[in-house]
């Protein structure tokens, strides 16, 4: 700090002068007097960091100045005035600003001040802080501190140098001393020596002459010696070699970068968590830290020792011994199989500790840590999984490049099956993990979170990108185009399916998801799906024009709020079919499954649990089954091994399907049987539905509580007896009009509204004014039992006194209302009533308005309520099972008329033929309208299918919505894919033949990327799915057996030879820089597009040898193009199995083209783990289960096209391939335009 300044008058002058004109700051302040008590008003200035005052605002000289430099500024309390004034002058001063200006030098006193406003008082202080220089100063002190560490650094330093150049002066002596003591000795030896006469020199020419024979020995051996050498190089052993340390140093790469994730599992969330449950109010408990992270803490320890023997054997390269390494980490591997073991029950955990906020909280803080690299907890817990399997692969690849002599082949070879053998005990539990990890990652990406999908009971079914049409009073769709812009961009929807809900979602621009304030949860329990608008209604002919039949409609009935209809468009025909399968399948699995809850729950004190427990073939391991621990969607056991049989009889089981089942078996059923197989089966199951069901089951399925007659009272009174059903009541035959057009009904009837039951008897009376009846047989009896009422939740208080508390103890009422509400609904769908015939009928007889009669039962189920039964006893009395046959279905929206056969004389053949019927034609309609390739490619199976349809059709008894269903598959399957508008690559070829082809600088960079997605994502489309089965990519006849992939693989690297050749074909620096800018530009349009297979094939042309040793031409490239292709090479990087690519593939929507080779691995991974079948000959389930998955996801981008135009110009430029150069000549190009430098 200064402390003193030198400075004459004119100086003073010149600056208060400037002060007055420039000041920082200017205006009156009262200034403190040296008297205590007197205060004068002076008009300061302040100018860098002189403070001037002046007797006034027009005085020329200054009174004083002050340096405040160093100096402080703080705020003072107003002084005492206690006596000096009146008070209420006292009040004004005190109410002014007063500020004390405190200055470093010795001996200088304060200067006090004060001014009227505080915030003129507030700006003074801070501009006199600014001028004192203040945080100058104390930058100064840090930097001066920092200059005498350096100082002191220094001075150690140059300790360290002497010291040192006094040990190089110590060491040097000693040498000197050596060399005499050598050279002593060697005088001693020369003296000892025999004298020797001097014999006569030797002939010159001799000399000349062994001279001549040396050089050549020596010749000769360095030439054979090089020949030896190169010949060993060019041998296989040597190739073999090369390749084998290779591995090997992959491996130890590998290993590196899973001993830091290990480390980041325990040091940034394992242990932190322990402190955090040891903390006074734990967001968790150390059981479940224990239960999430297993024994992690262990295999890192493991490992971290492998992993420095493996750098160990590094070390003693090029001799690489590593048997002996894995036969200390074998014995030790088996703790992997708790880790896997018990790894869903970790998810688990997980997901339940994170419905607690605070934990939540915590571990959002925990993942934000940069070595997390945005990577969640659930994909740390991951990674142990994959280990075993990459070690196997790893190996492999070892014994094919390791001689049969090779001292390790045994070992190796003894290590891979002990890791094979392990693996297939683990390969299981992977599978099982994979929807929660599919769930877990969609409930982090939506903004407001989703508790629905921390149910582990939750399956993923599909996503997808809809469009969401508007909709305005009355549900009648507005009138918008299909291409408008504004619909596509308001109304895309992010959707996702699960067995239980359906999400509907917006993304920001950031890739988050948000929920749609209303319905953007629909619970499916509460959803009725229609797939085709009625015929009849206005607005649905006139959307259907509109949109081209791509809508579909989700009419939502929540219990506690008005319905509502969601409208969905999707972008094709065949994503539209593949929608409605998932979602029918998934409602009808509900319906059927709660139905058999409810209705079952105590027939004959039979639970559904029950009777899968009494099944022992749907739990219990089996010679030729062995089942998981895992749940599917329907609660029953999922299957880890079977033969063929056993998967066809679960496929064909009519008690329940699975939609993720289903899925799976028709992905991957081309491994282990036949689609005549299939078909056959379907077949078998439609003619004879009795041997789809053991007998056992049967027996369960149809019992009925007439042995418990005689528990209950008549009286009705018994908290019991609302939920009791009736036996089968006795027959009535009875004909009806032909039905009209289902529509919406309340589930009491208006005429019926009085008893307040389920009325299952109305129907039209348009077609004729009466309907006639037969005599009824008895009434059904009343002792012990009382009929079903699906009408009511719960009884009246009259009749049932206790019913009403214990419902409210009852923890499954809501989960059975809602059930009772979609089973009314699934039933009022199958009954035509045209509200206005009925209600305009007066002459109808009161016998009509039974309860328990329908078009859509059978005759036998029919009879007439007897005249005197009172209101309170008068429900509906419908079996168990019937209910079960009407529900089942009536899934559909179709209109059954009534039965005319009266030959039917048993319910439980009619339950049987009805249901067998539905599943066939649900599992058809799923393989239709998801895998119609599988018809395209085989027209024997196509007209298989075909005849046994038909065959559907000529069923007399087919119930209308069924028979509706029938001719919807017969269409599909009868008629050209309309959707099937898109190119192929054929017809581009045939329409390049342009008279005149395109170059590279007439072309844009928008053109040339929308057209490479366009080519990219047809032949990506054209991939059947069954091509990803087998490896079939890596046989020596893969182009026979997968044409669409080594196609795909052919033009990745088309591509990729096209950009090289086109930068390598300028001469000149700045033409290759130019070049090299424009595909960058496209490669940055294509990643906009989402076509990440284009962007992948330029960057990879760019790194190629010829082009990336262009130096002179890179250095040509500008900062920001160079910038760009690094953020294009981190997105589409293969680290991490390309985890940033996954990432980005998750956030964005389709269209889409990911880069195939990524799935092809994960195949490849899968394949290689395990095998297809088990020693016993059964079939590796779970494996079909993790294939499918991989496949459904590669099928998700292929169904959602681009909306591009093709242009031929610019295709004929991309596809000619007389512009490719070969990579040989392409380097001695790049060798010829920027030779080598000399070394």
């Amino acid at each position: 700090m200064q402390k003193s300044v030198r400075y004459n008058e004119g100086h003073a002058l010149h600056l208060a002068f400037l002060a007055r004109k420039e000041g920082t700051k200017r205006g009156f302040l009262s200034k403190r007097a040296a008297e205590a008590s007197r205060w004068h008003e002076k008009w300061f200035a302040l100018y860098q960091n002189v403070l001037f005052y002046f007797e006034g605002e027009q005085s020329g000289r200054p009174a004083g100045m002050y340096l405040l430099e160093g100096c402080s500024c703080e705020r003072t309390p107003a002084p005492p005035r206690a006596g000096v004034g009146p008070p209420g002058a006292r009040d004004a001063l005190d109410k002014q600003y007063y500020f004390t200006v405190l200055f470093g030098h010795e001996g200088q006193k304060p200067l006090e001040l004060r001014c009227e406003e505080e915030q003129d008082g507030k700006e003074w202080m801070e501009a006199i802080h600014q001028a004192s220089y203040a945080d100058i100063l104390i930058e100064r002190e840090v930097l001066m501190q920092k200059y005498i560490h350096l100082v002191q650094i220094v001075e150690t330093e140059k300790i360290a140098a002497n010291q040192l150049r006094h040990q190089l002066e110590d060491q040097d002596t000693e040498i000197e001393r050596l060399k005499s003591e050598i050279i002593a000795l060697n005088k001693t030896k020369e003296r000892m020596r025999p004298y020797q006469s001097n014999q006569e020199d030797e002939d010159p020419d001799i000399k000349k002459i062994k001279k001549v024979q040396s050089f050549m020995r020596g010749w000769l051996c360095r030439r054979k010696w090089k020949t030896i050498v190169q010949d060993y190089i060019c041998s296989p052993h040597a190739e073999s070699m090369r390749k084998r340390n290779q591995i090997v140093f992959t491996m130890v790469e590998a290993e590196s970068e899973y001993v830091h994730q290990l480390y980041i599992l325990v040091n940034g969330f394992l242990r932190p968590l322990r402190m955090a449950a040891s903390s006074k109010k734990p967001p968790i408990s150390h059981d479940d830290v224990s239960s999430i992270f297993l024994n992690s803490e262990t295999i890192m320890f493991l490992h971290e020792i492998f992993h420095q023997g493996l750098k160990a054997r590094i070390a003693n390269w090029p001799t690489l011994i590593l048997a002996d390494l894995f036969d200390i980490l074998l014995p030790m591997l088996n703790i992997y199989q708790e880790f896997v073991r018990n790894h869903q029950y970790s998810l688990q955990v997980l997901a339940n500790c994170k419905q607690n906020r605070d934990f939540d909280k915590l571990l959002k803080q925990y993942e934000a840590n940069p070595a997390c690299e945005g990577r969640m907890l659930e994909t740390f817990l991951t990674y142990p999984m994959f280990q075993i399997p990459r070690y196997i692969i790893t190996l492999h690849e070892l014994l094919a490049h390791t001689p049969h002599e090779h001292v390790e082949r045994k070992s190796l070879e003894f290590a891979k099956s002990k890791l094979e053998e392990l693996s297939r005990i683990m390969h299981d539990e992977v599978s099982d993990t994979e929807n929660i990890r599919k769930n877990l990652a969609i409930e982090r990406m939506i903004v407001e979170g989703c508790d629905i999908l921390l149910d582990t009971s939750q399956t993923f079914i599909r996503q997808g990108s809809l469009i969401q049409v508007p909709s305005v009073e009355r549900g009648k769709l507005s009138k918008v185009r299909l291409g408008s812009l504004s619909l596509k961009k308001e109304g895309e929807r992010q959707c996702f399916l699960f067995t239980k809900h359906f999400l509907i979602c917006t993304r920001s621009s950031g890739g988050k998801l948000h929920l749609l304030k209303t319905g953007g949860v629909l619970s499916l329990i509460e959803c009725t799906l229609i797939e085709e608008p009625d015929a009849s209604d206005d607005d649905s002919k006139g959307s259907g024009q509109v949109f081209g039949h791509l809508d579909f409609k989700i009419v939502v009935e929540p219990p506690d709020s008005a319905p509502f209809t969601v409208v969905l468009l999707a972008p094709s025909r065949q994503e539209k079919a593949a929608w409605m399968s998932d979602i029918s399948q998934c409602v009808d699995n509900i319906r059927c499954n709660g139905l058999m809850t409810i209705v079952f729950e105590e027939n004959s004190k039979v639970t559904v649990p029950h009777m899968i427990k009494s099944d022992a073939r749907l739990h219990k391991d089996d010679t030729d089954i062995c089942f998981s621990k895992t749940l599917n969607s329907c609660k029953v056991p999922q299957i880890r091994y079977a033969s063929v049989e056993r998967l066809l009889e679960r496929l064909t089981d009519l008690r329940f399907l699975s939609i993720d089942f289903l899925n799976t078996f028709l992905h991957t059923y081309r491994i282990f049987t036949t689609a005549a197989v299939v078909l056959a089966k379907l077949s078998d199951i439609y003619k004879r539905p009795f041997t789809s069901i053991p007998v056992r089951s049967l027996e369960l399925f149809f019992a009925t509580s007439q042995n418990n007659r005689g528990e209950h009272l008549v009286d009705g009174k018994s908290p019991r007896l609302c939920r009791k059903f009736s036996s089968p009541p006795p027959l009535a035959v009875s004909r009806t009009s032909s039905p009209v057009r289902a529509r919406k009904l309340s589930l009491t009837s208006p005429l019926n509204s009085r008893i307040g039951a389920l009325d299952l008897t109305t129907c039209s009376a348009s077609s004729s004014p009466t309907a006639t009846h037969s005599p009824a047989a008895s009434p059904p009896p009343h002792t012990g039992k009382v009929p079903l009422d699906l009408s009511r939740g719960l009884p009246s208080p009259e009749q049932s006194p206790g019913s009403v508390e214990e419902h409210v103890d009852n923890p499954r009422m809501d989960l059975c209302n809602k059930l009772k509400r979609s089973i009314q609904r699934a039933v009022l769908e199958s009954a035509p009533v045209d509200r206005a015939g009925v209600e305009g009928s007066p002459a109808v007889d009161s016998t009509d308005l039974s309860p328990c009669r329908s078009p859509s039962t059978p005759q036998h189920l029919r009879y007439r309520q007897p005249v005197g039964q009172t209101a309170d006893n008068s429900h509906c009395s419908v079996s168990p099972a019937s209910a079960f046959a009407i529900a089942t279905a009536a899934a559909g929206h179709g209109s059954p008329p009534g039965f005319n056969n009266t030959e039917r004389t048993c319910d439980k053949e009619f339950i049987i033929r009805r249901t067998a019927t539905n599943r066939v034609l649900n599992v058809l309609r799923h393989w239709v309208s998801k895998h119609a390739q599988d018809f395209e490619l085989n027209n024997e199976l196509k007209m298989n299918v075909l005849n046994l349809l038909e065959e559907v059709l000529r069923d007399p008894d087919l119930l209308p919505q069924e028979r509706k269903a029938t001719a919807n598959i017969l269409r599909a399957l009868s008629q050209d894919d309309q959707d099937d508008i898109h190119l192929k690559l054929e017809d581009i070829i045939q329409l390049t033949d342009c008279p005149k082809a395109e170059c590279f600088e007439t072309l844009s960079a928008m053109e040339l990327a929308e057209q490479i997605t366009l080519l990219d994502h047809i032949i990506f489309r054209s991939i059947p799915y069954e091509e990803f089965l087998g490896q079939g990519w890596m046989k020596l006849d893969k182009n026979e057996r997968t044409p669409y992939i080594m196609k795909t693989s052919q033009h990745f690297n088309d591509m990729s030879n096209l950009v090289a050749s086109q930068i390598m074909n300028y001469a000149d620096v700045s033409s290759r820089a130019n070049a090299i800018e424009k595909w960058v530009a496209v490669a940055d349009i294509c990643r906009c597009l989402h076509n990440y297979n284009g962007v992948l094939e330029i960057t990879s042309a760019l790194n190629r040898s010829a082009i990336y040793r262009l130096k002179r031409t890179w250095a040509k490239v500008s900062k920001q193009t160079k910038a760009l292709m690094d953020k294009l090479q981190k997105t589409v990087s293969s680290e991490g199995r390309f985890k940033n690519l996954r990432e980005t593939l998750k956030n964005c929507n389709p269209p889409a083209v990911p880069y195939l080779g990524m799935y092809l691995t994960d195949l490849a991974f899968i394949e290689e783990g395990t095998p297809n079948f088990t020693e016993e000959g059964l079939v590796n389930f779970s494996k079909m289960r993790m294939i499918s998955h991989i496949i459904r996801e590669i099928r998700q981008f292929q169904q959602t096209c681009y909306r591009i135009d093709h242009q031929p110009k610019v295709t004929q430029y991309l596809l000619d391939k007389a512009l490719i150069i070969d990579e040989d000549t392409l380097y001695e190009l790049s060798l010829k335009i920027e030779p080598r430098l000399p070394a």
